[in-house]
């Protein structure tokens, strides 16, 4: 299954973007700012970088579930996929939920967005897939 996360606001707290399989819109992903080509990155502040990344879903310590993991991440470690609202959620991971033009810097509905999401890509293993997330 390939994922691509094309990113479409971005704002001094925040970005969001549009995660979309093939033509399908899933859901909107919040994550941190987009700094500057050649900007140092700023710990649990920083968006990753824009590149193609293998998901598998693994268990995670810090939240205690099972949940996707993006691997091989340049000078990133532990980036994953789970449910939050705002920059201050994230730390680098992505935050998948509904974006609200009126609400800036937020998604909404992330848990159920991230159930929906996470039963899709669960399925696409079961089925022998490989998960791949471009970030362009």
């Amino acid at each position: 299954m390939n994922l691509t996360l094309t990113r479409t606001v971005f704002s001094p707290r925040a970005t969001i973007g549009e995660l979309r399989c093939g033509p399908e819109l899933l859901c909107h992903v919040l994550e941190d700012v987009v700094r500057p080509a050649g900007a140092p990155k700023v710990w649990g502040q920083t968006a990753i970088p824009k590149g193609t990344y293998e998901v598998v879903v693994t268990y995670s310590p810090r939240f205690r579930q099972q949940l996707p993991l993006l691997l091989g991440v340049p000078g990133y470690e532990g980036v994953r996929i789970h449910p939050g609202n705002s920059a201050a959620d994230t730390e680098g991971c992505l935050l998948v939920g509904q974006y609200d033009a009126h609400k800036p810097d937020w998604v909404a509905n992330s848990r159920t967005t991230f159930t929906g999401l996470f039963a899709r890509l669960r399925a696409a293993l079961a089925q022998g897939q490989r998960l791949w997330l471009t970030i362009a």
